[in-house]
């Protein structure tokens, strides 16, 4: 399983499921994050957390915890 956690800078990716229940699972959706969007990875802080997403034309920083929870392919 591929995670968006595990996606190397300037990768575009396409979700495919959300792991994760109750508030993690909303708060990722409410984010613009839902199956089938596409994901461009724009960069990595400089200690590795957060990184910075692009999705539906804007740009999102994401704690790779969270990215964990994002399959992608």
């Amino acid at each position: 399983m591929k995670t968006l956690k595990d996606v190397r800078i300037g990768q575009t990716v396409e979700v495919k499921k959300i792991h994760g229940e109750g508030p993690l699972k909303r708060r990722i959706m409410d984010m613009g994050i839902t199956k089938g969007v596409s994901i461009h990875v724009r960069k990595y802080a400089p200690l590795g957390d957060p990184m910075e997403i692009n999705l539906r034309g804007y740009a999102l920083s994401l704690r790779k915890n969270d990215a964990a929870c994002i399959e992608v392919y």
